[in-house]
């Protein structure tokens, strides 16, 4: 049996050279304390900057074990940051590009218990892509698991997201794609399921009031607040005008609220061949410019694409300001 010196080893050697994206799979709140604070200690010791997001007051705690440490440290709330995991990609790479040419250290926990199962998915979605918009940088990236906690699935589809990974100490190879390093595992791309049959629809093919009305009046029912409503209003509209910008036979939108949020769905004929679309900023014409807005401003964004076409799910919580 190796000793701690060597785990601890294992676990500074995680930054030695170009991306290096770890599953942190952990069961109890001490080894998870422990192994972040080793992961993050062993980079700053080196010069590397490091970002922590971490759900509730995880980051905060964290932060206050590291005080006095030196090197450059941001520490953030994944609540906020994460509640859409598309928002994700484009805090690492922007806290990636300003160190650019320079080893950092990333701990990004996409996935914890109590999120929804449609939460759940975008996250997997998201550190699958991690492989790809982190591809060829000096990122050193940690994602921890809770593996008492989290269904089945979700360990499963850390498993396949990430080229390593680290438990008891130790670290170990992980599952590694054939051809196409950052492909959505299994499950995890399937269509969404269809809208209920209470809700809403309306077809629209140039026409883009009678798209914002509908929504409008839908969160008026719904209770939803004015800037929730604002958000919406504009997030649907950018999405339904990507519509009309790339596709010739226009699109159908559906409408409908449960009894935490309202949701709205478009779909159209195009497809997005961009797996980075609404990750990273892009050029206004580009199609996938209108996603990175409405990401930055709906709770959830669910996006099924290909031959068959393209289908786009807002998420937009009532309980929130």
């Amino acid at each position: 049996m190796r000793g701690r010196v060597d785990a601890e080893a294992e676990v500074a050697a995680l930054g030695s050279g170009g991306l290096r994206h770890v599953a942190f799979f952990y069961r109890d709140q001490a080894s998870y304390r422990t192994e972040i604070l080793r992961f993050v200690r062993a980079g700053m010791g080196m010069g590397e900057p490091a970002l922590v997001a971490l759900p509730g007051d995880e980051a905060s705690r964290i932060a206050e074990q590291l005080t006095g440490e030196p090197g450059e440290l941001l520490c953030i709330d994944m609540n906020d940051l994460g509640r859409n995991p598309a928002r994700i990609i484009p805090a690492l790479r922007a806290f990636v590009d300003k160190h650019v040419g320079q080893p950092v250290r990333l701990v990004e926990e996409p996935v914890w218990p109590g999120r929804s199962a449609a939460e759940a998915c975008e996250a997997i979605r998201s550190d699958a892509l991690i492989n790809l918009a982190l591809a060829g940088t000096a990122a050193s990236v940690l994602c921890p698991f809770d593996v008492a906690d989290l269904p089945a699935p979700v360990i499963a589809g850390a498993q396949r997201t990430h080229p390593e990974y680290l438990a008891g100490g130790r670290n170990a190879a992980g599952f590694r794609q054939a051809r196409v390093p950052w492909q959505i595992p299994p499950g995890y791309d399937d269509p969404l399921p269809p809208p209920p049959a209470r809700a809403e629809s309306l077809a629209y093919e140039s026409d883009l009031a009678l798209v914002r009305g509908l929504v409008e009046r839908h969160a008026r029912r719904s209770r939803l607040g004015p800037l929730r409503t604002s958000d919406l209003v504009l997030s649907v509209s950018e999405v339904a005008a990507n519509t009309l910008d790339h596709t010739a036979t226009g699109g159908v939108l559906h409408v409908w609220d449960d009894d935490e949020e309202m949701l709205c769905q478009t779909h159209d004929t195009g497809w997005i061949t961009d797996p980075l679309a609404g990750r990273v900023r892009t050029r206004p014409e580009s199609r996938g410019h209108g996603l990175f807005v409405v990401n930055q401003v709906c709770d959830l964004v669910e996006v099924r694409t290909g031959q068959a076409g393209t289908t786009i799910r807002l998420h937009m919580h009532r309980d929130l300001i």
